[in-house]
Parts: structure tokens; sequence; C-alpha cells
């Protein structure tokens, strides 16, 4: 069991007829909690009741939530999210919202310090006083891990090379790599030459890329390893990536085989995409089913 924790956004996925708990850093902290890990989340809330309604859910969870702040002065957050015909998502992020100004706090600098993965992501360094927090706390971290969230307009070129620089791993899906690598003077066509490039450029060994249903590709200490997805009837693609990096951090830390690793996280994605929201409930029994079954 590894200590782990989660830095940015909470909030709430609001679908056309239902809402659903969301947001990359909390989807990941509920799936690594599931896979029995020892995990906090930093963030903030509003004092209102979809705020108190996160933190129930953390709680229910068995997530530690020492480190979500309280503001009055901002809402807690919330997305409108469209779905297409085949279940991919869009989104209306709404700004500002109490995960914008996360403080610096002496119990969020010894959580980072104290756990074995620090993981965070683009969009919480939207606004500058979430922003200046990650930056002060990512130097405390044994290992960093940075999932790209390429939500426009709320991210630039120098942060996310910045972000990138200072990771120990990185995840991207294959747009938001061709664009990166582009923006940093790429002209590489494959996704393993862009992975490699990217490796290259922020000195960092382990990469992954997903693919949507066409599975991810894992470099990982300069070794290649793939998975080509699993074919499933998607209800809305909403959390699976952060399912996917979860379930893969996890069996890396777990220190399973960088293969067993990958083909785990793809069914994980591929479980969550074919059931509403961003967290639903999945066994381990029903994972390696899933992967057996294949």
């Amino acid at each position: 069991m590894s200590k782990i924790t989660c830095f940015g956004e909470v909030l709430w996925d609001v679908f056309p007829s239902y809402k659903k708990i969301g947001g990359a850093p909390l989807n990941v902290a509920s799936r690594l909690q599931s896979f029995n890990h020892d995990v906090s989340i930093i963030s903030a809330i509003g004092q209102d009741e979809s705020g108190a309604d996160t933190l129930q859910y953390l709680k229910e969870c068995g997530i530690d939530t020492s480190c979500v702040q309280e503001h009055n002065a901002y809402k807690t957050g919330k997305v409108k999210v469209t779905l297409n015909k085949e279940g991919v998502a869009s989104y209306d992020i709404k700004y500002p919202r109490a995960w914008d100004k996360i403080r610096l706090t002496k119990m969020n600098k010894n959580a980072v310090e104290n756990a074995d993965a620090f993981i965070f992501g683009s969009l919480a360094a939207r606004d500058d006083s979430s922003r200046n927090t990650l930056c002060q706390l990512i130097d405390r971290a044994k290992y960093k891990i940075f999932d790209l969230n390429l939500r426009p307009p709320f991210y630039t070129k120098d942060i996310l090379t910045y972000l990138m620089d200072k990771a120990d791993f990185i995840k991207f899906n294959d747009d938001e790599l061709y664009e990166v690598s582009r923006n940093m003077g790429a002209t590489f066509n494959s996704l393993e030459q862009n992975l490699r490039f990217i490796a290259n450029k922020t000195n960092t060994k382990h990469l992954c890329v997903t693919k949507g249903a066409h599975g991810a590709i894992l470099l990982y200490n300069d070794k290649l390893y793939y998975n080509k997805g699993f074919l499933v009837k998607v209800i809305d693609t909403v959390g699976a990536g952060d399912s996917f990096l979860a379930a893969l951090i996890s069996q890396l830390l777990n220190k399973k085989a960088p293969q067993k690793a990958i083909d785990f996280a793809c069914a994980v994605g591929a479980l969550v995409a074919q059931r509403e929201g961003a967290n639903p409930k999945i066994s381990d029994s029903e994972i390696m089913a899933f992967v057996k079954s294949y």
C-alpha cells in the first residue's frame, strides 16, 4: 500500500438530466482508494450544499480530507457536461471556483512530503492562487505525476513546460501529446516518436499516452509497452482517463511489470467508459474477469 496525495479541482459534473461528482484529482483519488492505497486530497470547496456533498463523498470513499479547505467567498466547482452521440464529453468549466484558491499551508506541505507519490494536473494551474501553491508543493514531492488536462483557454505553453520539467511521470491523451509536441518544435507523426521527444526534452523517464478506444502506450525506462484497448459499449467517457491513470500508477507503485500495469489500466478505463459518471464502483474480481476474457 502506498501513500498518495492528489492536488487540484473537486467539482460536480452537471449532465442534461443528472449530476455526478468529479474533477480529475478527485476521480484519480477515488479510484486509487478503491485499490487500497492511503490517499489524501488537497483542494477547496465552497460553504454550500455542493461543498458539503463533496466532503461527504470523499469521507465515504475513505479519502483523507484534512487538506480540503473551505471558502465562503467562492462556490464549489461546477462543470456543464455535454455528450456527443459517441458519449465523448465537452466541458463548460465555471470560473472562478473554490478550488482555484487553494492556499499553501503547513498541513498540505506535510501531506506532500510524507507521500510516496504526488499527482497533479494542468487545470489546477489556471488561477494564480492555486498555481503558486502547486509550484511550492512540487519540490517537496518524492515522485511527481503530471496528468495533462488541456481545457482551453485554461493553460499556457510556459506553465505546461514548467510542470512537465518538474514531473517524473507524464500522462497525455493522443490529442494532447500532438499539441504539446508541436508547440515544443516536434515534427514527428507517430505517438512513439513524440513520446520520446517529450521524454528527452523534459528528462522524464516515465510517460504514457492514451488513445481512447484504441488503448494506450507506456514509455517506461526507455522501453515501450502497448495495449490495443478493449471493445465496450461507451455510455460516457467522463473519468475514464482518470481511472486509467489511477490503475496504472497503482500497479507501478505495487511493482507490477509495466505490461501488466498498462493492460490492467486499459481494462479499468474501459469498464468506467461503459457506465455513467466518472466514479462507478468496480470490484477487483470484475476487473480481473474482464482482462481474462480477452
